[in-house]
């Protein structure tokens, strides 16, 4: 995946049948999946792919425990089985994760089992394993970390666990393997219309060039998550709120915060959330917290108030207390949930399920969703914008679509940190063969090389400093002040590789150190 051969896909002067603005999980499933059904398809990204919302979730593949005591039962059973598709077709990312929910009075081992119970057989085939009561003993053997005083009981049950922006760009290069053109630092700045109101295509503006595109195009879908309301704005003449973005925050520890490798799961924290602490990438992510805020930036800023709930919590349950100096990283989230129909709704209320409106203009535009079930969502999108716009019709065959780099792990590729490069790990190892001062380490406390990078800006469309080090290799979300110090290094070899020069250098540094020291506690910035 190349991004100057994806340039040129676009200069060429056709009519695209799909054209996708937003290049999260939504948009880059809808991309897979029109390309892969043989709609010319072109995917527009005005940032990097999965820069907002879906590189900044809980790293979690669930049918959603929490919608289960709802009684949302449609999305759980749909979530399950997209869970299930997922592990299948992108088998080098997904890991089955068993999660212990720890219990401190004498009902909730039963009422929860009961619960765990049904989500294994809503599952059905697609099943990651049964659901298991635990005596109080087992509970405090399985996760030696948590607080015994008052521990009554524990329930272990199976969920997923993934690396969602690799997943991103593992999407992009499967579109692009099926012929479509995706593109990153791309910004659509207006919508074609025609003497009838309706939207003919885009216009975008090439952030690294300035050069524009006038892109002619049957069916506009709007996949831009929390953005979705700016480019309402282009297409309405009466602005009206599509959704409304929820902040969502994650601290990062080292692993001697909880050992014994399972994740563990508070069902019900004092604001009445699900709270989790997950094994990722040799170190914990905890979370999260569910704060509505009054607008979408490209760069949310946990809240005071939300980072210390998040310690709390955790010093509840630990018997390793985190505190603020052992945080690594901290990643702020905004969840795009779909405009709520009654006034003073709480973002508890406002439903999961995902939404499609078609406006009067032709503009498909997606609201709400989660990761897991981003597949089927494509497939809803797409199936709509057949109908909409009158396309020769043609079946999804995602379901069993294998994702780029699609492998089963076995235990001993889950020994080197390139598992999640799936097949194109054996490239990287002869990368470094090839050229032998790429396998220095990016940083000495990190087993991430010098290839790792390099690969990235050739073939995974990494053109700056943060592509790299948020998206690419996952360094700022696991250690904030360690990808700051590996920035310079990361400058260099993007230069080496694209031509760049010194000020270019200098202003990237500077860049990626702003953007960097939101992920650090305000007392720890650089």
């Amino acid at each position: 995946m190349n991004r100057v051969e994806q340039l040129e896909k676009l200069k060429q002067s056709q009519i695209w049948d799909i054209i996708i603005i937003g290049g999260g999980a939504n948009g880059l499933g809808v991309a897979v999946d029109a390309a892969s059904r043989g709609y010319k398809t072109l995917l527009l990204e005005a940032v990097d792919f999965a820069k907002g919302t879906s590189s900044r979730s809980t790293k979690l593949v669930h049918g959603g425990v929490r919608y289960l005591e709802q009684g949302n039962l449609s999305l759980v059973i749909e979530a399950l089985k997209e869970r299930g598709l997922m592990e299948k077709n992108a088998g080098h990312l997904i890991k089955n994760e068993s999660f212990i929910i720890p219990n401190y009075n004498w009902w909730g081992g039963y009422f929860y089992t009961i619960g765990l119970k049904i989500y294994d057989l809503l599952a059905g085939k697609l099943s990651l394993g049964n659901s298991t009561y635990l005596s109080k003993e087992t509970t405090l053997k399985l996760l030696p970390s948590i607080q015994k005083n008052g521990l009554q009981s524990g329930v272990l049950y199976h969920d997923g666990q993934f690396d969602d922006s690799r997943l991103a760009i593992n999407l992009a290069q499967t579109a692009v393997e099926k012929g479509a053109c995706v593109l990153n630092h791309i910004k659509v700045v207006q919508l074609q219309k025609n003497n009838n109101d309706q939207v003919t295509g885009v216009v975008a503006t090439d952030q690294e060039s300035q050069k524009e595109y006038s892109i002619q195009g049957k069916a506009v879908i709007n996949a831009t998550g929390v953005f979705t309301n700016a480019i309402m704005k282009m297409n309405d003449t009466v602005y009206k709120k599509y959704i409304v973005p929820s902040q969502g925050i994650h601290l990062v520890f080292d692993k001697s915060f909880l050992l014994g490798g399972h994740a563990l799961m508070i069902p019900k924290t004092t604001d009445g959330r699900v709270l989790f602490a997950v094994p990722w990438h040799d170190k914990i992510v905890v979370g999260t917290t569910d704060t509505l805020v009054k607008k979408s930036d490209i760069e949310p800023i946990a809240l005071e108030e939300e980072i210390e709930f998040i310690l709390r919590t955790a010093q509840q349950y630990l018997t390793k207390k985190p505190t603020r100096a052992d945080v690594l990283s901290v990643f702020a989230g905004l969840r795009p949930l779909a405009a709520p129909e009654k006034k003073g709704q709480s973002t508890k209320e406002i439903s999961r399920n995902h939404k499609i409106i078609v406006s009067k203009t032709g503009l498909i535009t997606i609201t709400g969703g989660k990761w897991t079930t981003y597949r089927k969502i494509a497939q809803d999108i797409v199936d709509k914008a057949i109908t909409a716009h009158e396309l020769p019709k043609k079946n999804c065959i995602t379901e069993h679509l294998p994702i780029h780099g699609n492998k089963k792990n076995s235990p001993a590729d889950l020994e080197n940190h390139l598992y999640i490069y799936g097949t194109d790990s054996a490239a990287i190892l002869q990368l470094q063969e090839n050229e032998p001062e790429l396998k220095e380490k990016l940083h000495p406390d990190y087993d991430y090389t010098l290839a790792e990078v390099v690969w990235a800006i050739r073939y995974e469309m990494a053109t700056t400093v943060e592509d790299v080090l948020a998206r690419r290799v996952r360094l700022l979300f696991l250690d904030a002040r360690t990808a700051i110090a590996c920035s310079y290094k990361v400058a260099h070899l993007l230069t080496k590789e694209l031509g760049h020069d010194e000020a270019w250098i200098e202003n990237q540094l500077a860049e990626f150190k702003a953007v960097a020291n939101g992920f650090l506690l305000k007392e720890f910035r650089i």
